[in-house]
Parts: structure tokens; C-alpha cells; sequence
């Protein structure tokens, strides 16, 4: 008996057009993706992920939940196509399909709606559904939906799409809220550093102090929002004038809070104690009792005598003042003392006679060691050789070391008070 074999010949065309549309959805996969992992505005990412998506694919309507973990709700914060509920929706947690995914944390499809036991009503002509939890890291960031006006419509080629579509959303959307959380901090803290600076500059000087046979002057440039530096002018009933400058260790915020706490313990001790010694002495043991251990002020103290035409100064570990007259420059010499908050100790001043036609400057380290990137300090020779010209200002000094750093920008507070007889 003969037997007869059939021979099945591959219909290759449809293995082709099956291929063809496996790549056109990785491509709409990958352009999606892309288009969304470049989005770092939350509102303009969710609102692109649910047009892209009902575009794409022709759904009826696409919606974003994001899951609200204090109240246990998921907050609708997307919706294309849906004229039932507007933006700002609110459900509990296992409330409808969306609920039900949270809860779950898989996928859920109905492909037809009218039989689905999660399903609410919602756009009359919706007939199939699909919700996908988003998940970063094993944590619920939201929920997923979009419906067809088809029976069925989202076959398994095509679910599987949505799905790695969703965790390319899931991680998008973790981004752009950690980016606007973070965003919202650095906003908070430039404004409470703008607070800050104005607070700072309202206690500094706002006027040169008009004493008769002298020209006084002062300048502080922060590096920062805030800083450490500070000086002051302070007068007395008898015509003499107190001149401040002071450097606090460290640098920002905790810097310009103890700057404020030294100034306002000085100005106290100013007015009731009679030398410079004297109330760096009742200043330091203040601070040593008060401070943080490891936090310190360098600080120089004065009082000019107009009438005299002398200064008396003390310093508690500050850099030297520097005079110009007619003998030449020089750095005073002094007997400093440690920087006030560390250690007791006991403070001396020293008194210098101001002729006609001298200068003496008062400055903070921050005019001394300022440097371009690994150059050359600008030091307190070239110091020394810009106050030697008799047209120098406080602010021709600043502008100086600005040169010399050479666009590199100060690194450390910047302070000057320049005094002229």
C-alpha cells in the first residue's frame, strides 16, 4: 500500500511581517524611552508619557498615578483622554484596577472591561484596560493605566512592550522627583543664604565714621553667600573711635553665626572696659566658656585718639598692621596673643603715633594668601608696595588682589580697614 507524505512549506512572508513588527516596537520602545529619560520636570515628564502613550498606541485614554505614601493614596498626576477625572483625583489604595495593581504590585489586564471585578467605570466607550505598577528599587512610585475602545486590544507582544516601557517610566519618574526634591533644597538654602548675607551686611558699617584729621574707610568681599570676617566701628563719648577687625575659623553659616556672637560680645565689652587688652582679655574668657571646641576668632582691636593722633591696638593672633608714613612701611610689631575661644590668656596692646600724611591697614588673610590656581600667593610684600601709593583705597586693594588672582575667585573672606591721618 502506498502512503503519501505532505510537505509543509513555511509561509516566510509571515515569519517577515512578524519580525518587521517585533522591531518597530523595540524602535517605538526605544524613542519612547528616550524621550522620557530626558525629562527632569515632573509635571512636563508625566504629561509626555501619557500623549506619547495614547499616540502611540491609539488608546482611548492613558493616565499616572503616583503613589502617596503618607496617606496610603494613589494621587492622579497624568491623564490623557479621560473626561471623567481632571488631575489631582485622589482614590485609596485598593480602590478600583489602579488600587488593586498597587496593592498586588503585578500587572492586571482586563480585556474586557464589562467582566473585569476591579474595573470602575469610567469613559463609556473604554472595553479593555491595562494597569502596570512602576517599582524602583522594590518600592511602589505609582501606577500605570491606559484603556482602548477595542475588546482585547493589547495583545501579549504588545503588553510585554508596556511593560519594559514601565520601568523605563518608573525610573524617570524616581529621577525627576528626587531632581525637584532636591531642587526645592537648594532653592530653600540660597534663600536662607541670601537672608543671611543680608543679616551679615546690616551689621556691618554702613557709613565711614567722620573723625576730625582722618579718613577712615573699610571693605569686606565674603568668598561665599556668608562668611567669617567682620569689622567694626565703634564710637565713644570722649571722641575716640574703637576700629574692629576680626576672622572667624572656618568658613559659611556656623562661621558668620559665632562672627555675629563675637560682635556683639565686643561692642558690650567696648563701651565698659578701658583698653584694647583689657577687653580682649574679658572677651577671650568669654569665648573659651562659650565656643564650640576647635572654633576660634583671630582678631585686632584698636582705639584711636584723634586728638592724640595715636592708636592703641591689641591683637589675639592676627596679622600685623601694616603703616606707611614718612619713615617708610612697616608691619607693627606686637605681642600676640592666642585667637580668642581657645585657651586663657592674657593680651598687650601696643600704641603707634599716626603722623600727618601716614596710612595704616588693617586686613584679613584672605588679602595675603589669595592666589590663581596654584600660583603664588599675593603676599604681603605686594601688600606692602600697593598701600606705598598715596591714592590707595580699600577698594583699590580688593582690586588688586583680583588681578593677581586672575579670575580664579577669592577662596577666603577678603576684609580691609584702612586708616589716613
Amino acid at each position: 500500500m502506498a502512503t503519501s507524505s505532505t510537505t509543509i512549506i513555511p509561509d516566510h512572508s509571515a515569519v517577515r511581517d512578524l519580525h518587521v513588527e517585533q522591531i518597530e516596537d523595540l524602535i517605538k520602545l526605544q524613542k519612547a524611552a528616550q524621550k522620557i529619560s530626558s525629562i527632569l520636570n515632573l509635571d512636563e515628564l508625566i504629561d509626555k508619557i501619557v500623549n506619547e502613550v495614547a499616540q502611540s498606541f491609539g488608546c482611548l485614554e492613558a493616565t499616572v498615578y503616583l503613589y502617596d505614601e503618607t496617606n496610603e493614596e494613589l494621587v492622579l498626576t497624568g491623564v490623557c483622554g479621560c473626561t471623567v477625572h481632571g488631575k489631582g483625583s485622589r482614590k485609596k489604595v485598593k480602590e478600583g484596577m489602579t488600587g488593586h495593581v498597587a496593592v498586588t504590585g503585578k500587572m492586571h489586564y482586563a480585556p474586557d472591561v464589562r467582566v473585569d471585578p476591579y474595573y470602575i467605570a469610567c469613559e463609556p466607550s473604554t472595553l479593555s484596560e491595562v494597569a502596570i505598577p512602576l517599582h524602583v528599587e522594590g518600592k511602589l512610585v505609582g501606577v500605570f493605566s491606559t484603556a482602548h475602545h477595542e475588546l482585547d486590544a493589547f495583545p501579549p507582544a504588545q503588553l510585554r512592550l508596556l511593560q519594559a516601557l514601565c520601568k523605563h517610566i518608573a525610573v524617570a519618574i524616581h529621577n525627576a522627583r528626587r531632581y525637584g526634591q532636591e531642587r526645592q533644597e537648594r532653592e530653600r538654602m540660597s534663600r536662607e543664604a541670601q537672608e543671611a548675607r543680608a543679616i551679615q551686611q546690616a551689621l556691618l558699617p554702613k557709613v565711614s565714621p567722620y573723625v576730625p584729621g582722618f579718613a577712615i574707610s573699610g571693605l569686606s568681599i565674603p568668598a561665599g553667600e556668608v562668611g567669617g570676617d567682620w569689622y567694626d566701628f565703634i564710637p565713644f563719648a570722649d571722641g575716640c573711635w574703637g576700629l574692629v577687625l576680626a576672622d572667624v575659623s572656618g568658613k559659611g553659616t556656623a562661621a558668620a553665626l559665632l562672627m555675629s556672637a563675637t560682635r556683639g560680645m565686643l561692642r558690650s565689652l567696648a563701651v565698659t572696659c578701658g583698653s584694647p587688652a583689657e577687653v580682649l582679655n574679658k572677651l577671650n574668657r568669654l569665648m573659651v566658656e562659650d565656643f564650640p571646641p576647635g572654633r576660634f576668632v583671630t582678631l585686632i582691636y584698636a582705639v584711636l585718639d584723634p586728638g592724640n593722633r595715636t592708636l592703641r591696638f591689641a591683637s589675639a593672633g592676627h596679622l600685623p598692621p601694616l603703616l606707611v608714613d614718612d619713615a617708610g612701611s612697616r608691619f607693627l610689631p606686637s605681642e600676640q596673643g592666642t585667637p580668642l575661644g581657645l585657651v586663657a590668656g592674657e593680651f598687650s596692646a601696643t600704641t603707634v603715633e599716626l603722623r600727618e600724611g601716614s596710612r595704616l591697614l588693617f586686613y584679613s588673610d584672605g588679602i595675603t594668601e589669595a592666589a590663581a590656581w596654584g600660583d603664588q600667593e599675593y603676599g604681603p610684600r605686594r601688600l606692602q608696595s600697593h598701600l606705598l601709593n598715596s591714592d590707595a583705597t580699600t577698594e583699590s586693594i580688593l582690586a588688586d588682589v583680583r588681578v593677581h588672582v586672575n579670575g580664579a575667585g577669592l577662596q577666603d573672606d577678603a576684609t580691609v580697614i584702612l586708616v589716613r591721618a
